[in-house]
């Protein structure tokens, strides 16, 4: 059987060029260089991370994918170690939701590192501690887990931007505590990522429990069914965009990096008037990054079923279930370092609502590279 030899490209084509090449340089005549496309960047990388609630099967993170994608984010990637688990739609379902899962246990095991370095996410999605609070295991100890987490996220990535949700409500049948537990971990939440995050790599508090209804939107007392996987994924999506929106911060020396933090904000609110069945309120958004940022976005979850009704000094737009998203108004949109612009609103709120409360971050744009 008659066989053709194989050769090496190495061996036959660059004597070829190299001849051509010496032929052609008498003449005064050079090789033009190959053009070689630039490379595609990379999709930015999310990690969905916590327990049952997450993964097991975690359909808010369906919802989620789809909303994203409808609203023309494509260049994004879920990731993790476990792979879709159903859910009856199209998506990207790579995830970190371990059934059962302590996320003390995560921490006191070191079990995390492995999963970043396996997956190189960007951004964390994290609905962590249900099982830590149906266990009894106290605030101090969920939040030093919680701290040794982000430690390990920003040792994977310094760049790390990280969501941490306030967990949505619980009441088992076997659990009469576990509802009174959840509200007063989610009540040390907003301290501590205040304490924890930094301009470089921030942490956004994402409300999740406030128009959650354990009768209405789970099936157990616990796990969520279609209606509050709709919910969960409506309030992951406005800060989730915003962080989107703001891009990732360059690297070290890379193109555009102007050598200060990353674009970062703070977002405060204050009850300026309040009635019976509404309040006036405002949010403080500051620029705390070393650079001048365009623009900003916040994000204002009213409590106790509250809803905005009128905004100024803002576009504003409102999810199904009341969070708000607000963006800046052409004029109050550019923020020098420390500066800081004020948008007002007035909330309809239920008669029994007592005093006005919202949960409010933001994020700013980054500046042009």
């Amino acid at each position: 059987m008659h066989r053709t030899p194989h050769s090496s490209p190495h061996v036959r084509v660059m004597p070829v060029l190299g001849l051509l090449a010496a032929l052609l340089l008498p003449l005064g005549m050079t090789l033009a260089p190959h053009a070689t496309a630039a490379p595609a960047a990379d999709p930015v990388r999310i990690m969905p991370l916590g327990d049952s609630i997450t993964g097991s099967p975690g359909c808010w993170r369906a919802v989620l994918w789809n909303r994203l994608a409808g609203s023309g984010y494509e260049d994004i990637d879920f990731v993790g170690t476990l792979p879709p688990q159903g859910c009856g739609q199209a998506h990207d379902g790579d995830n970190e939701g371990h059934g059962g899962e302590l996320v003390t246990n995560v921490a006191d095991q070191n079990l995390l590192p492995a999963r970043l370095a396996s997956t190189r996410p960007d951004i964390v999605v994290m609905h962590f501690g249900t099982n830590d609070v149906w266990s009894s295991v106290s605030p101090d100890r969920i939040l030093a887990a919680y701290t040794k987490l982000v430690a390990q996220m920003r040792a994977s990535n310094p760049d790390m931007r990280i969501l941490v949700a306030q967990l949505i409500p619980m009441n088992p049948s076997s659990c009469a505590a576990c509802a009174q537990r959840v509200v007063d971990f989610n009540a040390r939440i907003p301290g501590w990522a205040r304490a924890t995050g930094t301009d470089r790599s921030p942490v956004t508090v994402v409300d999740q429990w406030t128009g959650f209804g354990t009768a209405t939107d789970t099936y157990d007392g616990v796990h969520p069914n279609a209606a509050g996987d709709d919910k969960i994924a409506a309030r992951w999506f406005p800060p989730l965009a915003a962080a989107l929106d703001a891009g990732l911060p360059p690297g070290p020396g890379g193109p555009g990096d102007p050598g200060g933090d990353p674009a970062a904000c703070t977002a405060r609110f204050r009850a300026v008037s309040s009635w019976q069945g509404g309040y006036q309120g405002e949010v403080t958004v500051t620029n705390t990054s070393a650079s001048s940022v365009p623009g900003w976005t916040a994000t204002v979850v009213p409590a106790n079923g509250a809803r905005l009704t009128q905004l100024w000094n803002g576009a504003l737009t409102t999810a199904d279930d009341g969070t708000a998203t607000v963006t800046n108004a052409a004029w109050n949109g550019t923020l020098a370092p420390s500066a800081s612009a004020t948008f007002g609103f007035v909330a309809s709120a239920p008669a029994t609502s007592g005093t006005p409360a919202a949960t409010v971050t933001c994020v700013a744009k980054a500046p042009a590279g």
